[in-house]
């Protein structure tokens, strides 16, 4: 059984930055993709990064120069290093696993294309 937990979230100032953790377990991570999505009241989940077996990453356009995921492969463990955050960012963040890659695109970020989800933890972000 596959078991994905973050870790890390809370309450910052704009401007301030968080770092969040995402252990997978009883998951083979091989050739797919991990990535951290985030979801606010009343809106559809959104594909924040992903990064692939290798490291390739993908990001959305909003957080591209602020964020940055990386992984322990050893460990099973992703993080997302979130800089510069903004009120905007605000939303409870979940982290992804064994999701779809494609050369066009590398990994996807599109939240259907995901097959394992953690519970979320929130980022709250004030102005």
């Amino acid at each position: 059984q596959v078991h994905v937990v973050e870790s890390g979230g809370g309450s910052v100032q704009a401007g301030g930055s968080l770092r969040l953790s995402c252990a997978a377990s009883g998951y083979t991570r091989s050739s797919y993709c991990m990535g951290w999505f985030r979801q606010a009241p009343g809106m559809e989940r959104q594909g924040v990064a992903a990064i692939d077996a290798d490291g390739s990453t993908s990001y959305a356009e909003s957080v591209k120069g602020r964020f940055t995921i990386s992984q322990d492969n050893a460990k099973n463990t992703l993080y997302l290093q979130m800089n510069s955050l903004k009120p905007e960012d605000t939303a409870m963040y979940y982290c992804a696993a064994d999701g779809r890659w494609t050369l066009a695109t590398y990994c996807s970020l599109v939240a259907y294309e995901y097959n394992y989800w953690g519970q979320g933890t929130q980022v709250t972000v004030s102005s």
